[in-house]
């Protein structure tokens, strides 16, 4: 990794450089958009909440909430891993890696993954918490782990892809593909598609690779460095492709939103938009979180533009999560904002805590789970005249 990259990524949070508030001396950016008070049209409800430590403030780390076979687990900064009872939010396990930790957790098959700084991985068993194994891998994790049966997936910031064995953490394959001298902090997390593994690239590359041996299957350019500086080509894909059927979404910085065809990488349709959080879908529509700070709402189909909300520019807002008839995403002050599926406009809004929401919210039984930056946890439930 270059100096350089180093140095921007240290200089002001890297991304924060580039959009967002800016650095706290820049004093010709744009400030983040005021909070207007709104008419809540739909009924949220805070189930519970908890902590599992944090310590990860301004480092942007990877660090989010998995869901699996009915337990949700959460991990922190400072090497806690917890397991939690979704329903209550009653401790079921705790577990202490004693690491620091920057990535994770990736969790399925009773084996729950996490990721450090210094590019180590460390297994555990979710029934018992016990430590299975650590690996050492070739530079920081910062995308939660992918477990696929006998295999874990891991993406590192040098660009590499290695597929670990999940006994032992022995490595069976690597891919490798180009990182620019600058680049955003932060890596797209690898998805599972059947047997294949899919993940974007700091070149602006979505790229599938073989389950089984790690050959690549196809690659197709999302996001296409342009521009004269290092700064106007920052074209990474950071966020996880999402995958419906034989059909993938991904979008980049500075680059496209576009649908693949999962079998061959196939651009269907293509609109211009910057993201660096990413999106999510539900039968018919996705939703993107811009690098500026709107939310997006596309037809799935064709890219549409349905509606947009520039009520949240320059905020700083996580990936965005669909749960029930809303859009949930978060902010840089803590607030989290409901949005109308069908019409964007805002209708609910809560405050669980002062810390940034940079984890995507996680949607499932008709719950909204949040993790922000302060290590604080908080289950809403919604109910109202809101949309569909």
């Amino acid at each position: 990794m270059s100096s350089r990259r180093l140095t921007l990524a240290a200089a002001c949070s890297a991304w924060l450089v580039l959009f967002a508030a800016g650095c706290d001396k820049d004093k010709d950016a744009d400030p983040p958009a005021e909070l207007i008070d709104i008419k809540p049209t739909l009924d949220v409800r805070k189930d519970w909440s908890s902590g599992v430590g944090g310590g990860g403030e301004k480092l942007r780390l990877a660090l989010g909430i998995a869901l699996d076979q009915g337990v949700l687990y959460v991990a922190a900064r400072d090497g806690k891993v917890e397991a939690l009872d979704p329903a209550t939010g009653r401790l079921k396990g705790s577990t202490d890696t004693k690491v620091d930790l920057s990535a994770g957790p990736g969790v399925a098959g009773g084996l729950l993954v996490v990721g450090t700084n210094d590019g180590v991985l460390v297994a555990l068993e979710t029934a018992a918490g016990k430590k299975l194994w650590k690996a050492k891998v070739s530079s920081e994790v910062l995308a939660a782990p992918l477990v696929a049966g006998d295999r874990v997936i891991v993406r590192t910031v040098d660009g590499r892809l290695r597929s670990l064995d999940a006994a032992n953490g022995k490595e069976q394959w690597s891919a490798e593909e180009m990182v620019p001298r600058l680049s955003l902090r932060g890596t797209a997390p690898p998805v599972l598609a059947g047997e294949e593994v899919l993940a974007g690239f700091d070149s602006g590359k979505v790229m599938a690779f073989a389950l089984a041996t790690g050959d690549v299957l196809w690659q197709t350019p999302v996001s296409s460095p342009r521009g004269r500086s290092e700064l106007d080509r920052l074209s990474d894909v950071d966020a996880p492709v999402r995958v419906d059927g034989g059909d993938a979404y991904a979008v980049g910085f500075q680059g496209r939103v576009a649908m693949l065809a999962l079998d061959s990488g196939q651009v269907w349709w293509s609109k211009d938009l910057s993201s660096y959080r990413g999106l999510t879908i539900d039968d018919d529509q996705l939703y993107v979180s811009t690098a500026e700070g709107a939310v997006v709402a596309m037809r799935r189909r064709d890219g549409t533009v349905l509606w947009q909300q520039e009520g949240l520019k320059r905020r700083g807002l996580s990936a965005p999560a669909v749960v029930g008839s809303a859009v949930v995403v978060g902010d840089f002050e803590g607030y989290l904002h409901w949005l109308d599926r069908d019409t964007g406009k805002f209708v609910a809004r809560e405050h669980p805590g002062g810390e940034r929401i940079a984890a995507a919210p996680l949607a499932a039984d008709g719950r909204v789970f949040v993790l922000d930056e302060g290590g604080k946890i908080v289950a809403y439930r919604s109910s109202g005249a809101a949309g569909r």
